[in-house]
């Protein structure tokens, strides 16, 4: 049984004849100690702080039974981790699409190895571009020091905890009798722009230790495995 915040996407695991329901990871409707095994895939490091992040954790210690199991992964702040670079950082000049994009045609499976989103180069001087306008507007308005989350630059290591990732939306405003995929302008362009709206993406990524340490506060679960795979920080725990 799945379960996800998007009802679009639950309608997807509904066509496929796959059980899921809409819900919040912070109040799942399952009753408490029923699920043999629970399975929570880039989820946590969306929750912006971390009382809200341990909330979570606690969350699925509730719905498994006593022995049961529970596997989490979010990503991690150390891309590069014992000289050897993740392939999000590999892949950096070999992939084809540079942008993150949210498919209103079509869903796509996305891989476990691969759970990281691609951003554009240009989504930091954009993102300044838009802040510039907004503070422009108002002549005494006083600008706030450090008020801001930094925007994460596709491919590149992370300087920050907690950053903002842009997505872009595929496709966009479609014509009267017109496909989305047939909506086509040159990159950059002011048109393609106003079709591809970009927006950004809470994340807070964990440094080493720190899943793990959040896991081990809590007195009902005991932490079976703790690893790093491909740019995620990845615990097994056991509920007692």
């Amino acid at each position: 049984v799945g379960c996800d915040r998007s009802k679009n996407l639950v309608d997807i695991c509904g066509e496929k004849n796959f059980q899921a329901f809409v819900c919040d990871a912070l109040s799942v409707p399952i009753r408490s100690g029923s699920c043999d095994a629970c399975i929570s895939i880039a989820v946590i490091h969306h929750f912006s702080t971390a009382e809200r992040r341990l909330a979570t954790i606690r969350e699925l210690a509730r719905l498994l039974r006593p022995g049961g199991m529970a596997l989490i992964y979010v990503w991690a702040m150390e891309q590069e981790y014992k000289k050897q670079k993740s392939k999000y950082l590999k892949e950096k000049n070999g992939s084809k699409d540079k942008e993150g994009e949210i498919n209103t045609g079509m869903a796509q499976r996305p891989r476990l190895s691969d759970q990281m989103p691609h951003s554009s180069s240009q989504d930091s001087a954009y993102s300044d571009r838009l802040f510039n306008d907004s503070k422009d507007e108002g002549s005494d308005a006083k600008p706030v020091a450090d008020s801001r989350l930094p925007v994460h630059t596709n491919r590149t290591s992370f300087h920050s905890q907690d950053l903002l990732v842009p997505w872009h939306l595929k496709g966009g405003t479609k014509k009267k009798g017109e496909s989305v995929d047939t909506v086509s302008f040159p990159a950059g362009s002011k048109e393609s722009q106003e079709l591809s709206p970009v927006f950004h993406r809470y994340y807070h990524v964990f440094s080493e230790g720190e899943l793990e340490a959040a896991c081990r506060s809590l007195d009902c679960v005991r932490v079976q495995n703790s690893y790093y795979d491909q740019g995620n920080w990845c615990v097994v725990l056991e509920k007692l």
